[in-house]
């Protein structure tokens, strides 16, 4: 038994021939991230504390979808969300359409400790968030250019479908062309255990882009994508409603718990068998120090490490 760490920046249909400076600004991102977890882990820092400060730091990185990197909604809004959870307690905390919150990870762990509530959303989050004093921006400090971009493309990727789907019916042929999507983005996520077997995880995004606003997703709902217990953590990331058809999280910790599996073999059967094909993918540590990053699409930004010395950094 020992620490362990793992970390994703999102999973989805990631370009195999990904430009090699998009890839290095990803990769390098995190590594740094992957710095910031194993350094307090090995200073005895709780896991709880480790999540968060990792997932703080994916929200401050404009590179993936969560915090100021976060995708807009239809209306050109940003609704962050995100969930914190502790495997020895149970005890969670989640947000959801934030617009405001710097770090919506760090007002979910606010939620969890100092109120009797999991959840909580829009305007009645906000107003905790302005009660516990966490900082915040105006909502514009979110909407990057890139993100704006990403909009105008999804928008224009849907109506490309629509002129094709409606030519069909007419019969009339009509020209499309290639958009590119946002499959470099998506969830960020972190889960530890430490050498005592505690175990914590952290989920945080700003949704799918061009979604309806006011739609939630996988993220902040326990068991769906987020959950811990005293059998691991897990943190899922992928497309939302898919992660919560398959209560993908607490599948994977329901098998070791009531089938006795180990995490690998627990992880890699909800990958194949919980929801379609190029639909999500997960990171996962045990109370023993194992970790798991499975996915079932093109590829998922991920990084882990433990006591042992092994450590990697992948995407494909």
């Amino acid at each position: 038994m020992g620490w362990a760490i793992a970390l994703h920046g999102g999973a989805g249909d990631i370009p195999l021939d990904l430009p090699a400076d998009k890839r290095q600004a990803r990769e390098n991102a995190l590594k740094h991230c992957l710095d910031i977890g194993v350094s307090p882990l090995k200073l005895g820092r709780s896991p709880l504390d480790v999540v968060e400060l990792v997932v703080r730091e994916l929200e401050n990185h404009p590179l993936f979808n969560a915090g100021l990197g976060s995708v807009l909604t239809a209306d050109g809004s940003v609704e962050m969300e995100a969930c914190i959870m502790d495997g020895n307690t149970k005890k969670c905390g989640a947000v959801s359409g934030l617009k405001t919150v710097v770090n919506a990870i760090s007002l979910a762990r606010l939620l969890m400790e100092k109120t009797p509530h999991i959840y909580l959303a829009f305007e009645g989050a906000e107003a905790f968030a302005r009660e516990q004093g966490v900082e915040t921006q105006e909502p514009s400090h979110f909407i990057t250019p890139a993100n704006v971009e990403r909009l105008k493309q999804a928008k224009e990727a849907n109506r490309v479908q629509l002129d094709y789907t409606q030519s069909i019916e007419k019969e009339v042929k009509v020209e499309t062309h290639e958009v590119s999507g946002d499959s470099q983005l998506g969830t960020v996520g972190c889960v530890a255990v430490d050498g005592d077997g505690n175990l914590a995880t952290a989920t945080s995004t700003g949704g799918v882009v061009n979604k309806m606003a006011g739609r939630i997703g996988d993220t902040p709902i326990v068991g769906a994508g987020t959950y811990a217990n005293t059998y691991c953590a897990v943190s899922a990331t992928g497309i939302g409603e898919a992660i919560i058809r398959g209560t993908i999280a607490r599948d994977v910790a329901a098998l070791m718990e009531y089938k006795g599996v180990s995490l690998k073999e627990a992880a890699d059967y909800v990958v194949k068998n919980g929801a379609p094909e190029g639909t999500f993918g997960l990171i996962a540590v045990s109370a023993t120090g194992e970790i798991a990053m499975p996915f079932n699409t093109t590829g998922m930004f991920r990084a882990c490490a433990s006591q042992d010395g092994s450590s990697e950094i992948a995407i494909h």
